[in-house]
């Protein structure tokens, strides 16, 4: 595989009511390393997401955001995220990175070196065991209980499917079919998987370390988990690409 070097990298980070970690989590991302910067997409937060954002030092210049007017899932504000991102920006990386503090910023240091070699560099909780902290069993269950489903019925030989932490090569983003993506929450990360997978792209698992929110409220839900189920057959029976 051939170096590419990435000289700029966006890192997305969808927000709903994540007033009190953003303040935080923002500074950790960019202190990282200097080829960062940072994309919000705010689905209207009414507890002053996007006021906390503006109000802090680097708005305008490494830290952006892109505004929507209500909550309308954390695919679409990927989708809208790497779209801005592709038109707005010269970043050869994209990342997706939670806004709660479940992914560490000090993570983003090896994906930063993968994806120079890489198409797609996932943050794995399930390689060579499970690096999940403070989940109660029953969703570790289910994560895992998903992730073996959606391999064994798409095929992809990925150990964590549907973690949501991950980077894409500027190209990768260029060659998928964003408008075209509609699905959400675990099925969206699998969706995007199964894409790049298809395609022949290269794809690298790294370990992390994912660590549940300690401030906020989930937005899991069982419409998301029953998507998920019929979502990976739909890939497996559409001829992609």
């Amino acid at each position: 595989m051939s170096e590419r070097v990435v000289n700029k990298a966006v890192v997305i980070v969808p927000t709903y009511n994540e007033a009190e970690n953003v303040g935080r989590l923002l500074p950790a991302i960019l202190e990282r390393d200097e080829r960062l910067s940072v994309l919000v997409v705010d689905d209207n937060s009414p507890d002053g997401t996007a006021d906390v954002v503006k109000a802090l030092p680097g708005f305008g210049d490494r830290i952006m955001i892109l505004e929507r007017p209500c909550k309308a899932g954390l695919g679409a504000a990927y989708i809208a995220g790497f779209q801005w991102v592709l038109a707005n920006t010269e970043a050869d990386a994209v990342f997706e990175m939670d806004a709660d503090f479940s992914h560490a910023p000090d993570a983003l240091d090896e994906f930063l070196v993968e994806i120079e070699t890489h198409d797609l560099v996932l943050g794995s909780r399930y390689l060579g065991g499970i690096t999940v902290v403070n989940w109660p069993l029953s969703r570790l269950f289910l994560s895992v209980g998903a992730n073996l489903y959606a391999r064994v019925v798409t095929g992809m030989p990925i150990r964590d499917c549907t973690g949501g932490f991950k980077c894409f090569r500027r190209t990768t983003l260029e060659q998928l079919p964003l408008g075209e993506i509609k699905s959400d929450g675990y099925s969206f990360q699998i969706e995007l998987n199964y894409h790049c997978w298809r395609r022949g792209l290269t794809i690298k698992e790294i370990p992390i370390i994912f660590t549940d929110r300690v401030v906020g409220v989930s937005k899991m839900s069982r419409r998301i988990i029953a998507e998920a189920m019929w979502m990976v057959w739909a890939l497996r029976l559409r001829r992609i690409p």
